[in-house]
């Protein structure tokens, strides 16, 4: 008489045992793991809810798709952020970090007019450079900070690639020009006529014209509110959230 094995159905097939299930880990070790992924921490100190943390990194791009090389930052990931800071009643203030090369001139204009209408306190930090249509974004906010060692470059809209010579072109520039000289004059204590001496001023770049302004020279020019870093930027926007919170 054959021994049937009632936990195993088919008695011409040995039963094969039962792999261990791998331990699942705790989601306290899962977020370690991705901090170090993302960050090379493992611990990330609990930021403040109340200010909105917005880097503008890189070069800023625009409606072209840049190589995938380049460090870039991405207008259709800011201008919704932007939305969410105006409409997220938890949050009471943004803090912009610059550090860019500057990119494209549409895009850049489009969060500079978005910053400069949001309604609660915005401050900017520039550090390392602010250079071309950074400048605009910079004097966007209500309040504007560059560390002292920090680059801001001011020069002539230029563009690259195939470009059609004829008048209509050369007016589509001046248009363009036009509005950022407006804008950075309207948002900081810089007069148009400075600015446009700035910009095309030659012997200051090589092979081209325009200037390069160190953090004081900004501050001196007009450009920038004051010399400082990331301690004076919260506090200038926690002082500015407080006093919009007396006013309500």
């Amino acid at each position: 008489m054959k021994n049937l094995d009632n936990n195993n159905p088919n008695p011409a097939q040995p039963a094969q045992p039962q792999q261990p299930t791998p331990p699942q880990q705790p989601p306290q070790m899962n977020q370690k793991i991705n901090n170090i992924q993302q960050v090379g921490q493992i611990n990330i100190p609990d930021m403040d809810k109340s200010i909105h943390v917005m880097p503008i990194i890189g070069q800023v791009e625009g409606h072209q798709v840049l190589p995938p090389q380049n460090k870039t930052t991405k207008y259709e990931h800011i201008i919704p952020q932007l939305v969410a800071v105006e409409q997220n009643p938890n949050i009471k203030g943004l803090l912009l970090i610059l550090n860019t090369v500057g990119g494209d001139v549409e895009a850049g204009l489009a969060i500079s007019e978005m910053v400069k209408t949001i309604s609660k306190p915005t401050v900017s930090l520039v550090l390392g450079g602010g250079h071309s249509i950074g400048v605009p974004i910079a004097v966007s906010t209500d309040y504007s900070v560059i560390a002292e060692t920090a680059t801001m470059t001011i020069h002539p809209v230029r563009l690259t690639g195939l470009v059609v010579s004829v008048p209509q072109t050369y007016e589509y520039l001046d248009k363009m020009q036009e509005r950022i000289i407006r804008f950075v004059a309207e948002n900081s204590r810089m007069t148009e006529g400075r600015f446009k001496e700035l910009m095309f001023q030659t012997g200051e770049l090589a092979r081209d014209i325009g200037t390069v302004l160190v953090g004081p020279d900004a501050v001196k020019n007009g450009l920038i509110d004051t010399v400082g870093g990331l301690d004076s930027s919260v506090s200038k926007l926690r002082e500015l959230m407080s006093q919009t919170n007396n006013i309500q």
